[in-house]
């Protein structure tokens, strides 16, 4: 009898241990602050960097209906290209690029393709080469194919064809910069000088004279 006196007392202790322990706050360790590395300024002889994004937009409609290898594209960019809080690049600057590959639509649903390289950007009488490679495809008909082959055989697929490769206008694609551009910061133009203006001058008029008083 008294050992389990002994131990309910003991177990009552670890309890009341254990929700005391729960009670004390535990303080919070101190936030370590995070170093963050501080901007370097953007002034003249600042880099805009190698692989830089250019977002360029197709000026018309490319389709593989209309154009051939070795075709000339035209585009312009979509949004600024921006070296700190300077634009470096500016939206509707005209760039340029080619068609590298094309393929038409054939037989049995196979259809078009185009592959593009975007290759330079014309800012100022300056060009600046681009990297970018873009395939588009025409969506296959290959479900059209099955059903013609089935019900027709083979010469049944014959007469289904795939879709042309398009690539809209207006439509934004991806390039790099290839090289490293300097950039001059231009310096703020000097407010113009104001001439004074003269003061006008107000001819007053001279007082009235009273008449003399006539004599008697």
């Amino acid at each position: 009898m008294i050992i389990h006196k002994y131990l309910a007392g003991g177990v009552a202790a670890a309890l009341f241990s254990t929700a005391v322990a729960a009670q004390v706050p535990v303080a919070a360790a101190p936030a370590v602050p995070i170093m963050v590395q501080q901007p370097s300024a953007v002034g003249s002889g600042s880099l805009l960097p190698s692989n830089s994004d250019v977002w360029l937009t197709l000026d018309s409609e490319m389709n593989s209906k209309h154009v051939k290898q070795g075709d000339t594209i035209s585009l312009k960019v979509a949004r600024d290209v921006m070296l700190g809080n300077y634009v470096v690049i500016p939206r509707g600057t005209p760039a340029t690029g080619h068609i590298s590959m094309r393929s038409g639509k054939g037989v049995f649903g196979k259809s078009a393709k185009l592959e593009f390289d975007l290759d330079a950007v014309n800012l100022n009488g300056r060009t600046i080469p681009l990297a970018g490679h873009h395939r588009v495809a025409g969506d296959g008909n290959t479900g059209a194919t099955v059903g013609a082959v089935v019900a027709a055989g083979v010469i049944g697929g014959l007469f289904v064809t795939g879709h042309s490769a398009i690539a809209a206008q207006g439509s934004e694609w991806k390039a790099l910069t290839k090289e490293p551009i300097a950039i001059e910061v231009a310096s703020a133009p000097a407010p113009a000088a104001v001439a004074p203006q003269a003061a006008a001058v107000i001819e007053a008029a001279a007082p009235a004279t009273a008449p003399a008083p006539a004599q008697r």
